[in-house]
């Protein structure tokens, strides 16, 4: 566990919030999770792509689903779909953005429903690497033998404590305002990452109105620089 040090803890996602995943690994893990649905459940490519997205709008995670009602192994399903040959080679890094974190007092995670693995390939492409205190990926989201991923709001309550602090010392900063939602919910402090939910959105905020501000949203932010306006 991160050592405690002053200041909040930063809770961060990882794809479209700290990198343009619609420009690298979204284009990748829709098949790559529509090829392991169709394998393992002896489906169609159509049905495979149907379950996939379903579940995520009903759970909030397609692995969530595949576990709920075909028993899916969580290290499977992990191990399967995070294989992208290509991926360093595809993100993209800004430069001010390792320094913006660096100025960022407390403690940093990367919280993400994607794997740990995965994460850490990410975040060395990146070079954002070593910045973080702690990466936690789906598979660490075990509660009581039953996955709980974002957005659950017993992980969340849950982590906090494990990180021995108030949810209110908390600040989850997303691109997705139904993790945002259950966060806040608990007593976190939730940041929306908008950057590039405008051409790049994937999943249940594909649509959604950015200039609008929900009221379980304590900001808006378009780049990392503006998280100090936060404290």
């Amino acid at each position: 566990m991160a050592a405690r040090r002053p200041g909040p803890v930063w809770l961060f996602d990882l794809d479209n919030t700290l990198h343009n995943a619609g420009a690298s690994a979204f284009k990748h893990f829709d098949g790559a999770m529509n090829a392991f649905i169709a394998e393992r459940l002896q489906v169609s490519w159509a049905e495979a792509d149907h379950l996939r997205a379903d579940y995520w709008a009903r759970y909030g995670s397609t692995l969530l689903g595949l576990i709920r009602h075909h028993g899916i192994s969580v290290r499977d399903f992990v191990d399967e779909t995070h294989r992208f040959p290509t991926l360093e080679q595809e993100v993209v890094t800004h430069v001010h953005d390792a320094a913006a974190l660096r100025r960022l007092p407390g403690r940093k995670i990367i919280l993400t429903n994607a794997g740990q693995a995965y994460a850490r390939r990410v975040l060395r492409a990146l070079r954002l690497d070593g910045l973080f205190d702690e990466i936690i990926g789906i598979e660490q989201m075990q509660m009581f033998g039953q996955l709980r991923p974002k957005p659950d709001a017993r992980m969340f309550r849950a982590l906090a404590a494990r990180l021995g602090v108030h949810p209110r010392s908390c600040i989850l900063v997303e691109d997705t305002l139904l993790h945002q939602k259950a966060a806040h919910r608990v007593g976190m402090r939730t940041v929306w990452m908008q950057r590039w939910l405008k051409h790049h959105a994937h999943g249940p905020e594909v649509g959604v109105y950015l200039h609008r501000k929900p009221a379980y949203v304590y900001a808006r932010i378009s780049k990392l620089q503006q998280l100090h306006r936060v404290l």
